[in-house]
């Protein structure tokens, strides 16, 4: 088995057995090809079922002078499921990345927004033309429901269960959820729906996606960065925020507010509460106030 053909069959299992997104794919298939470019470098023939742990090793400090240590670790966690597919599949009896240690790395806590810089980027929508309407309704829903930025461009109106108060979301591996809708939200989308979307000449197969680009089509990734970037800049923001943020501050606001780590969780999708605890590292300085104002040793 070379190399093309074992990134081909990976990329399949991926796809298929594991239910990943083609972004997810594309992400694990340029790392490994980190490791073939490696190896055509130092013309270092070895193949998939040969590879040995000293050589994955050496590529790894050879790959540690150029990432940083999160991409590093990163990298050997790919590594170390493309080998155990291999394994699996009984084209290996070992996997040669299990001895191998990612860095030590400082866990990353999410950027946030306040409600006051929320409001502040939603006002500076300029609602003079028809795509303002449509902006702002992203915005509301970003935030409103804690969507990602892939699950947001992908909502269909066939998805809206307005009478129920819920959204139905498709997320990571195609798992779908229910995710409640505020009053507000719904006002917005349907300004939307029945003021601009109405208007627009839908083109062919996209008919069902709820947000639309002017000539009718489904909007991308980088139009929703895009639109975010600019309003940030508009309002002079000194923040490096993405369509994520608004997703971290849902989270975190909910969790301020006094909401179960748990329904967190089932709103915002994770398969595992440990990824969803995260938010309990964001606000420090809520989490003093809390202590202070309600401990009766205060």
């Amino acid at each position: 088995m070379n190399w093309k053909q074992a990134l081909q069959d990976y990329q399949h299992y991926l796809k298929i057995e594991r239910g990943l997104s083609d972004n997810s794919i594309s992400s694990y298939v340029l790392d490994l090809q980190k490791l073939t470019n490696y190896l055509d470098t130092y013309e270092i023939v070895e193949h998939p079922i040969e590879i040995s742990q000293e050589t994955i090793r050496k590529f790894i400090y050879d790959v540690a002078k150029t990432v940083n240590p999160r991409s590093q670790a990163r990298i050997i966690s790919g590594l170390k499921g493309f080998f155990n597919y291999l394994v699996f599949e009984d084209y290996r009896t070992d996997n040669p990345v299990d001895l191998i240690e990612p860095p030590k790395i400082g866990r990353k806590l999410p950027d946030t927004l306040s409600i006051e810089e929320i409001n502040n980027l939603i006002a500076a929508i300029d609602l003079s033309n028809p795509q303002g309407e449509r902006n702002r309704a992203i915005l509301e829903t970003l935030y409103g429901c804690g969507l990602r930025v892939s699950e947001l461009i992908n909502l269909k109106l066939s998805d809206l269960y307005f009478e129920e108060d819920f959204i139905k979301v498709t997320g990571k591996g195609d798992k779908q959820r229910f995710v409640p809708i505020s009053a507000v939200n719904k006002k917005y989308i349907n300004i939307y729906r029945n003021e601009v979307r109405l208007h627009i000449q839908i083109q062919k197969e996209h008919e069902d996606f709820l947000f639309l680009n002017r000539r009718g089509k489904q909007l991308t990734r980088a139009m929703i960065f895009t639109i975010i970037k600019r309003l940030a800049e508009k309002i002079g923001l000194n923040k490096n925020i993405s369509p994520h943020t608004f997703r971290h501050s849902f989270a975190t606001h909910l969790l301020e507010n006094g909401a179960d780590l748990r329904a967190i969780q089932q709103m915002l999708g994770h398969e595992s509460i440990t990824t969803t605890e995260i938010y309990m590292h964001v606000n420090r300085t809520h989490l003093k106030k809390v202590l202070h104002e309600f401990h009766p040793r205060k």
